[in-house]
């Protein structure tokens, strides 16, 4: 099929959001049209989502598309920033967990689930942020989502940035409708809105919201000017520490500790399967009366079973191991693939976002390219995420790609060549019009990344 025929097909032209609001009655009949676009993505090698790793996520693995196609090659796709998921010392605290508690916490927090690894990790969280009370939740969306729909009332007001997690979103929209998404990073613009609210509303409480680390464009607000507008205005300030929790600040205390703000933001919040080696979520307050309420109203709390003693033991080892001397090490060695994966992105005049961090955003634009280039970079062995409209905006295709500490300089070199290759040949390839062979099917052959990392 040559690329002109692609583009008068939906392939290019639509994005899943043009299937969010099926219509009609019957309500499973109306997903097939959403199904065929992306059958027929997966038919061209252009849908890449829904891979599975054959083994552990290791900085080169088995990878296996959603048709079952597998390759093996440099994984800069998954969420292990420290590779402390697979670090002998976690291994062996997730096996005496197995042998000493079991499996299964058997119960929510609220109902005779909380359990002794669990209790020791909201401990030791406790001392790492400076923050005295600690509440865990299953998953880090149940975190962000469970903290916001306790705490915030219909009549209350939420502020977010507008790159704010879909959890942090979905939970505002659950809480009230008064929501204002302001400018990203725009911290001017939050003393605008909240001057604004306070003119009209005095009585009712209003969260201002946003991230230590954006995801998507790898940047860090001013936490400290933030939290003194929130004070002024008599606002609330929570920073979810999901992606730098770990990986950056002194210590692995995340952008909050690098600004010296631990212990100052009203309300923290972060997840476990970044950098943590396991899932699983937490909000920490200086209240002991906010723990409790958000353990009581956040529904995530109350209504899931607890966090296994088997992921408190893992996240707990792996947070000693953050915030030792080995911890400096390991981001020491992450802070250096990831210099050397966005030098070489910037030498071939490939853009990557934000500051240096385990998130490296490759902007490409165009879906149309990123997806062409998205399939060649699979075929060439490197796995990274494709990510599209409505996630970024609709010309701001990208992949994210994120670097563990265990990926070497070679390796990091071998991907950043093979993306940038891959996508200057897919804007020629868009540009002049192609032909895309059948599904991973290699258009050119370049050299294996994994073969030029081991030189």
């Amino acid at each position: 099929m040559s690329i002109n025929d692609l583009f008068a097909s939906s392939l290019y032209t639509h994005f899943v959001s043009h299937y969010a609001n099926p219509a009609g009655a019957d309500l499973l009949a109306r997903t097939e049209p959403f199904f065929e676009w992306q059958d027929a993505r997966r038919a061209q090698g252009l849908w890449p989502y829904s891979r599975s790793l054959d083994g552990a996520p290791e900085a080169a693995c088995a990878v296996r598309s959603e048709t079952g196609t597998g390759a093996v090659g440099l994984n800069f796709l998954s969420q292990d920033y420290l590779g402390l998921s697979t670090h002998p010392e976690v291994v062996r605290a997730a096996e005496r967990a197995l042998r000493d508690h079991g499996m299964h916490s058997a119960g929510s927090g609220m109902l005779g689930g909380n359990t002794a690894p669990g209790l020791a990790l909201e401990s030791a969280l406790a001392e790492a942020l400076q923050v005295p009370h600690v509440a865990l939740f299953s998953t880090g969306w149940g975190a962000g989502f469970g903290t916001i729909t306790a705490l915030v009332r219909p009549d209350d007001h939420v502020l977010l940035d507008t790159l704010s997690h879909a959890c942090l979103q979905a939970g505002a929209a659950a809480a009230t409708r008064n929501v204002v998404r302001f400018r990203h990073l725009d911290n001017e613009a939050v003393r605008r809105h909240l001057k604004k609210i306070r003119t009209r509303d005095a009585h009712n409480a209003v969260l201002v919201v946003t991230e230590g680390l954006f995801s998507m464009d790898s940047d860090i607000p001013a936490i400290e000017e933030l939290q003194s507008i929130c004070h002024e205005w008599g606002a609330t300030l929570l920073v979810d520490m999901a992606h730098d929790f770990g990986q950056m600040g002194p210590r692995g205390s995340g952008s909050v500790g690098a600004q010296g703000m631990l212990g100052k933001v009203d309300l923290v919040m972060g997840a476990f399967s970044k950098t943590f080696g396991s899932n699983g979520g937490f909000v920490a307050t200086r209240s002991p009366a906010v723990r409790q309420f958000i353990r009581v109203f956040g529904g995530p709390h109350i209504f899931s079973n607890a966090i296994s003693q088997l992921q408190a033991s893992v996240v707990a080892e792996a947070l000693r191991i953050v915030r030792s001397d080995e911890g400096d090490v390991l981001r020491g060695r992450l802070g250096a693939a990831v210099g050397t994966l966005r030098g070489t992105l910037e030498e071939r005049g490939v853009m990557a976002l934000g500051t240096p961090s385990a998130v490296v955003p490759v902007v490409v634009g165009d879906a149309a390219v990123a997806r062409v280039a998205g399939r060649m970079i699979f075929e060439r062995g490197v796995f990274v995420n494709l990510v599209e409209y409505p996630a970024v905006p609709i010309k701001g295709s990208r992949f994210r790609m994120q670097v563990m500490a265990t990926h070497t300089g070679a390796q990091a070199r071998a991907a950043g060549v093979v993306v940038s290759d891959c996508i200057a040949e897919a804007k020629e390839i868009v540009q002049h019009g192609g032909v895309i062979q059948g599904p991973f099917t290699i258009l050119t052959p370049p050299p294996s990344p994994l073969s030029v990392a081991a030189a």
